[in-house]
């Protein structure tokens, strides 16, 4: 008997980013009802790109849910890989792969991300303003009382912690002075509109030099986005001013391209973020309350796939409980499914960037060999490994197009 056949279990969700919103949109879809609570005052995405890769496209077919990306966002149809002047170091075969899977990836802005998301969530309750404080769980019934910091409560049977880096779930179950890892790195992001005889449509292009990084992507209408990276301290990258002309210095004589999105950009549209992670974390949930997304597994952005990986926890988290008997057993099963997927991606991601990232003058020249001469189907097998949803088929594939 499916959810939809019992009477509707509420699930509660803390974060109304894009796990959460996927959550939510996911798990209405398998008959719960859902209700979303924000600490936010206002959904306002940051002027920030990211890739929905097409395992997350095909996480969420499996559902049955179809959010348009398409159509809102750039098809990826290139992926190149340059030195800090531009040569060409490798092309990544990410075209063949996505037509042999029948899923696209798709270059999206995070707010047009958020919009579809919202769209799709349309009628759930979405709480903005509502910071969670403390849950409780109820051994008598089993469910899970919420209290937020303005007095207010609420109760379900479930309680899903999708509340990003700092998540106040993931701190009540594992307690607090948790560590963090620094990438020792800023990240430099902006999005702006831009012209260039090597931006094409569809585009990726990665730029490696000594200690930074640059990235070109295309989100579709003649929008860049692109991202910068710098060794530093965490002490300064936690709070740094530098300011547009920083970032300049930081890449003079780098290729042509590169110089010109930093510099048609508005300096108060370059936003500096941390970039970090958390040593991996065994248990995601105890009771009716488990972890999602960077809650649960937070990655530095080397493979493009945290929100992919959140999308990814987020259908398999319904299809669990949509047919569960015990919500409880259902949340300990998702998260035994969704554990060595999402290791491997942590694990992946702070390898290549400490690998991309490196400034050592003997160890440089190595990484853009290993890439160059890497054979073509190692590459092909690591890249389809990371697109490829555990458990998609072939004719799932062909509902997608």
């Amino acid at each position: 008997m499916t959810m939809s056949q019992k009477q509707a279990k509420k699930a509660i969700v803390i974060g109304a980013g894009i796990g959460g919103l996927a959550t939510a949109v996911a798990l209405r879809k398998v008959g719960l009802d859902v209700e979303v609570h924000e600490r936010a005052t206002e959904l306002k995405a940051a002027g920030s790109g990211l890739s929905v890769m097409s395992n997350a496209i095909a996480a969420l077919d499996s559902i049955g849910i179809d959010l348009g990306l398409e159509k809102r966002g750039q098809v990826l149809e290139s992926y190149h890989v340059r030195t800090a002047r531009g040569r060409l170091i490798r092309e990544f075969p990410f075209p063949g792969i996505i037509s042999r899977l029948g899923v696209p990836s798709v270059l999206i802005t995070r707010s047009d991300l958020q919009q579809a998301l919202l769209a799709a969530a349309e009628g759930i309750p979405i709480h903005l303003g509502a910071t969670a404080r403390e849950f409780e769980t109820d051994e008598s019934t089993g469910g899970v009382r919420v209290r937020f910091e303005d007095g207010s409560e609420t109760e379900g049977d479930v309680l899903i912690g999708a509340d990003g880096f700092n998540s106040v779930v993931r701190r009540q179950l594992v307690g607090p002075g948790e560590s963090s890892k620094d990438s020792g790195y800023i990240v430099w992001l902006a999005i702006v509109p831009f012209e260039h005889p090597r931006f094409t449509p569809g585009s990726v292009t990665h730029y490696w030099g000594s200690g930074k990084r640059f990235g070109l992507v295309d989100m579709g209408g003649g929008r860049l986005y692109w991202w910068g990276t710098k060794n530093m301290p965490a002490s300064q990258s936690r709070d740094w001013r530098g300011g547009k002309s920083e970032v300049l210095r930081s890449y003079a004589g780098w290729a042509d391209e590169v110089q010109k999105a930093i510099r048609v950009t508005p300096e108060e549209s370059i936003i500096a973020v941390p970039s970090r992670d958390r040593p991996f974390l065994e248990r995601w949930g105890k009771g009716p309350v488990t972890l999602l997304g960077d809650a649960a597994h937070p990655m530095l952005t080397s493979l493009g796939q945290g929100s992919g990986m959140a999308i990814e926890d987020a259908a398999v988290l319904a299809r669990v409980l949509g047919s569960a008997d015990d919500l409880t057993r259902g949340l300990r099963r998702y998260e035994d499914e969704r554990r060595e997927r999402a290791r491997g991606m942590v694990a992946a991601s702070r390898g290549i960037s400490d690998f991309e990232q490196s400034e050592n003058p003997i160890r440089r020249p190595m990484r853009d060999a290993y890439f160059k001469f890497l054979p073509a189907a190692r590459l092909t097998r690591t890249l389809e490994d990371s697109l490829t949803f555990p458990g998609y088929t072939t004719a799932e594939a062909a509902h997608v197009q």
